[in-house]
């Protein structure tokens, strides 16, 4: 399985599908845009995904506030276990999402920790970026 990358996401993607029993996986951005999928997805399977994937985490988000009994709340995974797998889905810090899916015999602690490792990536990545931008913008 290789990942399809309409961006430059391919190193975030791949070695979540080196879990064993990933099938599939999608980046895609807080309001529901793919920015990268792998090739077990087509264009509109992953478009679709991606835009359940964002409706999930706002209804999450929701119901976190709610039965915190506050008016927001950051929501930091979303297991999802239905009768064919699991669907785990991670937000990022700056507004971007990596959700993976994995089959029936997949163990969720390690596609989890492969997640979250990727996320924290994707973190220290876009960190590394804002800072690179705020020197090109430093006056000299």
């Amino acid at each position: 399985m290789t990942s399809r990358d309409t961006g430059a996401t391919a190193w975030v993607l791949e070695p979540i599908l080196q879990v064993p029993h990933v099938v599939a996986a999608v980046m895609l951005t807080r309001d529901g845009l793919v920015t990268g999928y792998t090739d077990a997805l087509s264009q509109p399977s992953a478009e679709r995904v991606a835009a359940i994937t964002s409706t999930v985490q706002g209804a999450c988000r929701t119901a976190a506030a709610a039965f915190a009994d506050r008016d927001r709340a950051e929501v930091r995974q979303i297991v999802i276990e239905s009768d064919h797998g699991y669907v785990l889905i991670v937000p990022t810090d700056h507004g971007t999402c990596v959700a993976a899916y994995g089959d029936g015999e997949v163990r969720l602690d390690l596609l989890a920790h492969r997640v979250h490792s990727q996320v924290a990536r994707l973190g220290e990545k876009a960190m590394a970026a804002a800072s690179r931008g705020a020197d090109d913008n430093a006056p000299a």
